[in-house]
């Protein structure tokens, strides 16, 4: 199973080279890393996607602790969440095609930022399901880049879980 942790560090050289060398240490790939500055002046926000059950998840918290940077550790996976990723792609843009891909942007709710002869550079931004979703709808006319952010995510203070509301509109 994918988990999403929160990490907050202090914000000094090496802590991001010190935690991603403690994953890798134990054999762990980190699928998704996105750092910035948090709420704190010198504190940053280490959010990161990581596969493994329960108990690996409890061992690797325990372990970022142990780091002397560490502030905080949170698995945000269970816990209701404003997730968010930004992503760039290049698609195939033919004159005949340019249309429907602009269509299938705007249906998105993305931005086309470049246009040349024969492509478009589309911005979108949202939850990381839309980012698969509109890969899928455009890769019939051909993707050449894609550069995407990672995730970063917040949990919601409500404590509503709109997953769960989705899958329950889903069922009417």
């Amino acid at each position: 199973m994918k988990h999403t942790l929160s990490v907050l560090v202090e914000d000094e050289t090496g802590v991001l080279s010190r935690i991603s060398g403690l994953f890798a240490r134990r054999g762990f790939n980190i699928e998704s890393l996105a750092v910035g500055p948090a709420e704190r002046l010198g504190v940053s926000r280490i959010t990161m996607v990581v596969a493994g059950d329960d108990r690996v998840i409890e061992q690797l918290t325990k372990h970022l602790y142990k780091l002397i940077n560490v502030l905080k550790v949170q698995d945000i996976t269970e816990i209701p969440c404003v997730e968010r990723e930004l992503m760039l792609l290049k698609v195939n843009a033919e004159p005949s095609t340019r249309s429907e891909i602009i269509e299938i942007a705007h249906v998105f709710r993305a931005k086309v930022v470049d246009m040349s002869s024969n492509s478009l550079v589309i911005e979108v931004s949202g939850d990381p399901g839309k980012m698969v979703a509109i890969v899928q709808m455009l890769t019939k006319f051909g993707i050449t880049e894609i550069a995407r952010t990672g995730k970063i995510a917040l949990t919601r203070e409500s404590g509503v879980n709109t997953e769960y509301l989705k899958s329950l509109q889903a069922r009417v």
